[in-house]
């Protein structure tokens, strides 16, 4: 095999080992969200086999005695040495560096919006659970309990009464 095609299929088995699956999945939300992760997924473990299969063998040498048997030394000898001329160019990956930087930017930007997330949804749970509470003691609590938890409330309410405003 080819050194780069052993190395692209090295790191892409290693990549695959890598990546947290379930914990991305654990993540997702919708399901049209866990649908195409689906599709992620099989897509890049469809990849990683060909690459681990296909391009991770070597080929088979080729039996040059065979050939000049069957059709003739000079005309094997002129595929032989065409074959053996031929160079591989080596890849050079002038992609990633382009790239790399704004993938960066981008993972930067996922943790301080993750980080958001994760506080807006404590906020919201905190919200929920006084909603819940609140439910649960409404038929029961008087006016000077509910305005101890919404000072701003009482403050809006005696200014209307001191006014002389009654909504109308």
């Amino acid at each position: 095999m080819s050194g780069v095609a052993k190395k692209v299929a090295d790191v892409t088995f290693k990549t695959g080992k890598t990546i947290d699956w379930e914990g991305m999945a654990k993540l997702i939300v919708s399901d049209e969200a866990r649908k195409e992760f689906s599709n992620l997924r099989r897509a890049f473990d469809e990849v990683n086999s060909q690459l681990q299969t296909k391009f991770s063998q070597e080929p088979e040498p080729i039996d040059w005695e065979y050939y000049r048997k069957g059709i003739g030394s000079k005309l094997v000898d002129m595929y032989k040495e065409a074959y053996e001329s031929i160079e591989i160019p080596k890849y050079v990956d002038k992609v990633t560096p382009e790239y790399k930087p704004k993938f960066d930017a981008l993972l930067v930007e996922l943790k301080e919006t993750e980080q958001q997330s994760l506080k807006e949804s404590e906020r919201l749970e905190k919200e929920i659970a006084d909603v819940q509470d609140l439910k649960k003691k409404l038929s029961t609590m008087t006016a000077d309990e509910y305005f101890e938890k919404h000072p701003e409330l009482r403050k809006k309410f005696d200014d209307e009464i001191r006014n002389d405003y009654w909504g109308y």
